[in-house]
Formats: structure tokens, C-alpha cells, sequence
């Protein structure tokens, strides 16, 4: 429901601007941020680029979107930005007086994102205990979970938790105090401790009368799962929390890359490009496929209609030129051709 329903929110922008270039680049500016939040906040890495006339916006001069690649090999649109020349300013009137007073056609552009991001981050980061949710955008980044099997201890312990609780929400991660959670419902300790494993918080705390004793804390990262788990005094884990939260961060970003390049493959024949594709609903293949095209919109509509894949974008930067696999004739670049929601 995330990524396909009647109705979802929106983070969307239109600007006029006085000449192309202007509107160009707030074009390639709004795609830069949004490339920059989905990959240091979101820790979801994206592929950037120009869509083709056949997948562009109805209506604009160039489109271009952000790309990423989920855990079943699927790509997933994860937001555009549009350059749309005066096409809608002549539509809808949309005029300005330039520096001589003369009245003008304004350059406009759109750009957006949608609660799909959210959809995005889930498939992205996602295992099967649960959500698992960047420190950067969690609600809840350290939830301290009491565990009071006897009475008679259990104010102890309850007091200790909020004691760390004000500790910890003292720090600073990302510019912002720590966003800490006590959770002090009388469940059994491996009741809560799944619930927020579901949940997908960065870090728990299991705080018992043992654990008092030895004035620590059990300290479980959700990236690396219950093997990880381990005892860490109070003042280390005040000291490393932190940087504990950025190298979450860090390592979800990493994880995500290292599992689009296992999956991203350049391939230069259409015998090769097919079978590629063949078995990816069996999730045995696919994924982002890297070939060359000369621009010839029926090889699009010809994948389409034979494996559902669709060319997603073609790549910004520098490009090696080759032959198209599917004509014989000349290619510019490679672009990104996969399965796609």
C-alpha cells in the first residue's frame, strides 16, 4: 500500500524560473537532494538519470528519476524531478515581465516524492524478524527495556532504565538529541524485546538485576541481528552510542550497495539480456541490467511486452559507446533496463 494505492502523500515543488538554464538546473538540483536524503537518510542507494520519451511525464521536456534496486531484484522508482520547458506555461498562462518590461513565457519544472519511500526502505532494508529502520529516520533510535522477573527488584531496575533513559536522550546523534524510548510494560522480557525487533529500532537495551549489578546494559544492534548481542557498561555505552547509531547507518548504506553490484550486471548480447531476465519471478535472476541501446523506442516496447522489463533510466555521467544488443547499430551509453514496480 505504500507504493500503488488510491491515495498517498506527497512531497512535491513547481518553480517558474526566466530563461532554461535556470530551470535545468533547479531540474538537477532537486534531483541531487533527493539522491542525497534516500542515500544518508534512508540508507537506500539510487541510480540517477534521464527517462526515456516513452517513460517521461506527459507533458515535460526531460524527466529524470532516482532508481533503486529491492531485495527481490526489482527496481522501484523512487522519486523524479522534471524539467517542462513552457509546455505548461502555455497551457496555463503562466507569464512574467522580464528586465526591458517585456512579458515572457516562464520555465517551469515539478518534482516529487511519496510515502513510496517508505515502501522503498522496507523492501530495501527489510528481513524476517521485521522492519529495519535506518538510525536517521527512526522514530525511536534506543528503546530501554526493563527486565524484572522478581518484585521485589523491579523498582530497582525501573529506576535505573530511567535514569539511562535521561542519560542517553542527552546525547547527541546527527545534529539532534538522541531519540530514546523506556519501555516499562509489565510483559515478559522476550515479548518486548520481539515487538521492537518487528518494529525495526536501531538498538535495544535489556537492562536486568544482574545487569546492576554490574552497572551495564545488553546491548543489541537490529543490523546485525541476535548474534550481536552483547553486555557493555554504562559509561561505554554512553561513550560509543553515537557512534554506534552512524556505523548502523553506515553499514545499512553499504549492505544495500554491495547487494545492487552482486546484482547489476552488463551484458552485451539479447540472448544473454533474455535469459537474465527469464527466471526472475522464481527470484533465481534478475536485477539491473547495464546495455547498450541505440534509441530505438520499439526495443523497448519489445522487452516490455516479452519479460514486463522496462529501461529505467539512462545513466548521468560519462558513458562508453558500443552496439546496441538488440539492432546491431551504434550505442552512446548504457542504460538500466529491469523489472520494476
Amino acid at each position: 500500500m505504500f507504493l500503488r494505492t488510491t491515495e498517498f502523500l506527497w512531497q512535491e515543488g513547481h518553480t517558474a524560473h526566466a530563461t532554461s538554464e535556470e530551470a535545468e538546473q533547479e531540474t538537477q538540483l532537486i534531483l541531487g537532494l533527493y539522491k542525497e536524503f534516500m542515500e544518508q537518510w534512508i540508507a537506500m542507494p539510487v541510480l540517477t538519470g534521464l527517462k526515456t520519451e516513452s517513460e517521461k511525464f506527459a507533458g515535460a521536456v526531460r524527466s529524470y528519476s532516482c532508481e533503486a534496486l529491492m531485495q527481490d531484484n526489482r527496481a522501484l522508482q523512487a522519486g523524479t524531478s522534471h524539467f517542462l520547458g513552457q509546455n505548461f506555461s502555455k497551457a496555463c498562462g503562466i507569464k512574467f515581465q522580464d528586465e526591458q518590461g517585456k512579458e515572457e513565457l516562464g520555465w517551469t519544472t515539478s518534482w516529487g516524492v511519496s510515502t513510496r519511500l517508505i515502501g522503498g526502505m522496507i523492501m530495501c532494508h527489510g528481513d524476517d524478524d521485521g522492519l529495519v529502520v535506518p538510525p536517521r529516520v527512526a522514530p525511536s533510535q534506543v528503546v530501554v527495556l526493563p527486565v524484572t522477573p522478581k518484585e521485589e527488584s523491579r523498582e530497582q531496575v525501573l529506576e535505573y532504565c530511567r535514569k539511562l533513559v535521561e542519560e542517553i536522550g542527552s546525547l547527541s546523534y546527527a545534529g539532534s538529541p538522541v531519540r530514546v524510548e523506556l519501555d516499562d510494560r509489565d510483559l515478559r522480557g522476550g515479548e518486548k524485546y520481539w515487538q521492537w525487533i518487528k518494529k525495526g529500532v536501531p538498538v535495544t537495551l535489556e537492562v536486568g538485576p544482574r545487569d546492576l549489578e554490574s552497572d551495564s546494559a545488553f546491548v543489541g544492534r537490529r543490523d546485525v541481528g541476535r548474534s550481536g548481542r552483547q553486555g557493555m557498561t554504562r559509561e561505554d555505552l554512553l561513550g560509543r552510542l553515537p557512534d554506534m547509531l552512524q556505523d548502523i547507518q553506515d553499514k545499512l548504506l553499504e549492505r544495500a550497495l554491495a547487494f545492487r553490484e552482486e546484482n547489476t550486471r552488463e551484458i552485451d548480447s539479447k540472448e544473454e539480456f533474455y535469459e537474465f531476465f527469464s527466471a526472475t519471478d522464481a527470484g533465481a535472476q534478475g536485477g539491473f541490467a547495464m546495455v547498450h541501446w541505440d534509441g530505438d523506442a520499439k526495443w523497448e516496447e519489445q522487452v516490455k511486452n516479452d519479460l514486463k522489463v522496462t529501461l529505467r533510466c539512462i545513466p548521468q555521467g560519462e558513458g562508453e559507446s558500443g552496439t546496441c544488443i538488440f539492432s546491431g547499430n551504434p550505442s552512446p551509453r548504457r542504460v538500466v533496463f529491469a523489472l520494476a514496480y
